[in-house]
C-alpha cells in the first residue's frame, strides 16, 4: 500500500523559510513521481512542484514559487522534500504530497489528480 506523510509545517514570519517533508513508502518499483500542492481557504488547490524517481530535473506548475521554492528528494530515506524560502502571507496553505507510477505530468494537462496517492496534509501558515 502507497502511503505518504507530510510534516515539517508550521507559523513563520514573512521573510522566513520552511521545509516540509514528504515521506514516501510502498511503491513496488522506482518508477514513479511526487508532487507537491498546496489549497488555501476558499481557493482551488494548486499544483506547485514534481519531482520524479527516475529522471533528473524537477517540474515547476506554479510561476508564484519559481525562484523561492524548491523539490529534492533523498533516496535512502525515501522522503521528497519541499525548501520554502522568502515566504510570503499568500503562501498561507495545507501543502499536501502526493504522487503515482510513472512520469511528472506535464505542466499544460488536464489529468484528474485526485487519481493520485495523497497524504494528509501539513498546514503552513506565514505571518505578515
Amino acid at each position: 500500500e502507497v502511503q505518504l506523510v507530510e510534516s515539517g509545517g508550521g507559523l513563520v514570519q514573512a521573510g522566513g523559510s520552511l521545509r516540509l517533508s514528504c515521506a514516501v513508502s510502498g511503491f513496488t518499483f522506482d518508477d514513479y513521481a511526487i508532487t507537491w500542492f498546496r489549497q488555501a481557504p476558499g481557493k482551488e488547490r494548486e499544483q506547485i512542484l514534481c519531482i520524479s524517481s527516475s529522471y533528473d530535473g524537477s517540474t515547476y506548475y506554479t510561476n508564484s514559487v519559481k525562484g523561492r521554492f524548491t523539490i529534492s528528494s533523498d533516496n535512502a530515506k525515501n522522503t521528497v522534500y519541499l525548501q520554502m524560502n522568502s515566504l510570503k502571507p499568500e503562501d498561507t496553505a495545507v501543502y499536501y504530497c502526493a504522487g503515482d507510477y510513472g512520469p511528472c505530468i506535464d505542466s499544460d494537462s488536464d489529468y484528474d489528480y485526485d487519481n493520485y496517492y495523497w497524504g494528509q496534509g501539513t498546514q503552513v501558515t506565514v505571518s505578515s
